[in-house]
């Protein structure tokens, strides 16, 4: 096991010597006969810090492990290993020896959830492995804009999932660890026991293989659009005269709703919701292909009736007692591959929900030109420049024909 010196364990902690030496006095900290210190008495160290940040005093917490109601073994586990010190690097050094702006590296530590960093402040070992990515990209020429978009993306997706992961530990391991009445090492062992080292594993095998289909998808839609655009240029390819439109149905606030009702009342909101959608979305010829965090993704053979469906399903989610609903749909060519719908249609049919408002059916140009003969009217509200569509759509408010 690799050891390390006081000064460079201080260092890689984030502490300085002085504080290092009061952790070891109150038994917190414990180097080996050598006066080593491992990478698990160095997260110690992280750890002490950060619950001294958090108002824990260090003599509480050096009581607390004396009596063996408290205990830091977990942090030995091979799953805490994640817990990154700090390098020798600082980012001014290390924008220098990249080429790396370090405004983009700046912008990497934003991305894992941490403060701004000054130039000399040293840079992460698990920061370390996110440069040669964002190197590879500015070698390549990317604009900064985007690197720092997909930074971002990813941090806060990352984020999103880490939370619930977390929330989903201490509700189902360390609640039921500490009813039962496990303190000190037992508690320590619910953390670092066989079973949460195979979690562990298991849970980053599962994230990266969800993360690879969702590229999968991603870089389909990718693909079809960049054919598209290829045959049509070529004039090989021509839109059709009555294309499949996909339709985005949100309810406005669900998540929020359904998290301060509770599990049994959330329940209850999607059966409504559930009914309110296949009822009216059948009636007029469509089918929901997936339901997503606020609401679905719905399939229409022709854009006419899922207008008509659109406008039914607003209305049917009000009487339903629901939050109010906003929809997006767009018309075109879709790909349809083991169950899924991928392509640019469904891309740009997310972003008209997402600009919706609470209550409004909006369409494209393409759906408005393909409904003649549907019960509805359309109102335009002007070319709109819509997240992650290059250049501005012409969007129309659907309503009632009579």
């Amino acid at each position: 096991m690799e050891t390390y010196s006081r000064e460079e364990a201080a260092g890689r902690a984030g502490v300085s010597v002085d504080h290092l030496d009061r952790l070891v006095e109150l038994s917190i900290v414990k180097p080996d006969e050598h006066r080593g210190f491992s990478s698990g008495q160095i997260k110690r160290a992280q750890l002490a810090h950060s619950l001294e940040t958090a108002g824990i005093p260090l003599e509480g917490l050096a009581a607390g492990l004396e009596r063996g109601e408290v205990s830091l073994d977990f942090l030995e586990g091979e799953q805490y290993e994640r817990f990154a010190a700090l390098s020798e690097l600082t980012f001014e050094e290390l924008s220098h020896r990249t080429g790396v702006p370090f405004e983009l590296l700046a912008i990497m530590r934003e991305a894992i959830g941490s403060a701004v960093p000054a130039p000399n402040d040293r840079v992460r070992e698990d920061e370390l492995k996110i440069v040669p990515f964002i190197e590879a990209q500015v070698g390549l020429g990317f604009r900064p804009l985007a690197i720092e978009r997909l930074l971002r993306v990813t941090g806060e997706s990352m984020r999103r999932i880490a939370e619930q992961e977390a929330d989903w530990w201490r509700t189902e391991v360390i609640e039921p660890a500490f009813a039962k009445g496990a303190v000190g090492e037992q508690l320590a062992a619910s953390l670092s026991d066989e079973i949460s080292e195979k979690l562990a594993v298991a849970g980053e095998d599962s994230l990266r293989a969800i993360y690879h289909a969702q590229q999968a998808h991603a870089w389909t839609t990718n693909i079809v659009a960049t054919l598209e655009a290829a045959l049509a240029r070529a004039g090989l390819h021509s839109k059709l005269e009555r294309p499949p439109a996909m339709c985005f149905l949100d309810i406005t606030g669900y998540t929020r709703l359904t998290q301060e009702r509770g599990d049994e009342a959330a329940a209850g909101l999607a059966q409504r919701l559930n009914r309110v959608v296949q009822r009216t979305s059948m009636a007029h010829g469509g089918k929901p292909v997936k339901w997503l965090g606020d609401g679905v993704m719905l399939y229409f053979k022709e854009p006419g009736p899922g207008v008509v469906a659109a406008l039914d399903m607003v209305d049917g989610v009000g009487e339903a007692g629901l939050p109010p609903a906003h929809v997006g749909l767009h018309a075109g060519p879709i790909l349809f591959q083991e169950g899924d719908y991928f392509g640019m249609t469904v891309n740009v049919a997310s972003r008209i929900a997402e600009y919706a408002r609470p209550g409004e059916v909006l369409v494209s140009q393409a759906v408005v030109d393909a409904s003649t003969g549907a019960d509805a009217a359309f109102t335009e509200i002007g070319p709109v420049e819509l997240k992650g569509v290059v250049g501005a759509m012409r969007l129309h408010a659907a309503h009632r024909a009579t």
